[in-house]
């Protein structure tokens, strides 16, 4: 009898890895009431007076086509926590399959919540899909950040194949208020160069935030804008404020940071270095 043999045999070699967070309020700062890892994922908990925060570390060093990374963050009513990851996540060349990060956020009422990760760097060649789902409370805060580069800037690397999906989904009170889907497939750096794709950037950031005050805001997030060195803008709808940020990477992570600093009314967490 012949042995099945895998036709990829990379395919067991994937990192299947993750971490579940759930927080409840708390005085001084909100308490970590359960925590999951597995696969190589770890979370670590800054010392903090004024805000619980936790840090997202891949052990793994960046994230492979076929490897799966997931993340859940559940707050209860009234907790507040910022989240962070320790330094960029790197997308390294595929061999065929999509690398896959999942995130779900859970805000309930009066919950407050920051997850703003450091820079996504997608090398030549690396296949990225990656979904972003939040269910929140009426009256809930939320303030979403994600930066992609194209290719390793300190290298000159441009990204002549691969493929990017963006998806974000935000829910309120299981109403869905907020639904957005990119995808650049092929020779991205070619792709980026249209003018009314990229206009020749290799950096792209959106800062959005979800909360009862959004409107208010917006005058004061444009006004940080004015003096941005590359392409950003900012608009409100219906509780909601959405930021989109493009040009060199350097540039856009300064906005995206700045941004993330009004938005918040709190300094970065430490581990930005800005």
């Amino acid at each position: 009898m012949q042995n099945a043999i895998d036709p990829n045999p990379l395919a067991l070699n994937r990192a299947d890895a993750g971490v579940r967070l759930a927080y409840s309020a708390g005085e001084p700062v909100s308490r970590l009431q359960s925590l999951t890892e597995w696969g190589g994922y770890r979370a670590k908990f800054p010392t903090t007076d004024a805000r619980a925060e936790a840090v997202l570390i891949n052990t793994g060093g960046g994230v492979a086509g076929g490897d799966k990374l997931q993340i859940e963050v559940a707050l209860e009513a009234g907790a507040a926590l910022t989240i962070t990851t320790q330094s960029a996540e790197r997308i390294y060349r595929s061999l065929g399959d999509d690398a896959r990060i999942t995130t779900q956020l859970d805000v309930a009422a009066g919950a407050d919540l920051a997850f703003v990760p450091q820079e996504t760097i997608l090398f030549s060649r690396a296949r990225l899909a990656r979904t972003i789902d939040a269910d929140m409370a009426l009256d809930a805060r939320l303030l979403l950040a994600e930066m992609t580069v194209f290719g390793r800037a300190a290298m000159g690397e441009r990204v002549t194949g691969g493929s990017w999906r963006d998806r974000w989904r935000i829910r309120r009170i299981g109403t869905l208020v907020y639904a957005d889907d990119v995808r650049i497939e092929g020779n991205i750096h070619e792709l980026l160069a249209h003018a009314a794709i990229g206009h020749g950037v290799s950096a792209l950031a959106t800062v959005l935030y979800v909360a009862p005050d959004a409107a208010e805001r917006l005058k004061q997030v444009r006004a940080g804008l004015a003096s941005a060195t590359c392409r950003a803008a900012a608009s409100s709808w219906n509780g909601l404020l959405s930021v989109r940020v493009l040009g060199n990477p350097q540039a856009v992570r300064s906005i995206m940071a700045s941004t993330i600093t009004t938005l918040s009314r709190r300094p970065l967490p430490r581990v930005w270095c800005m």
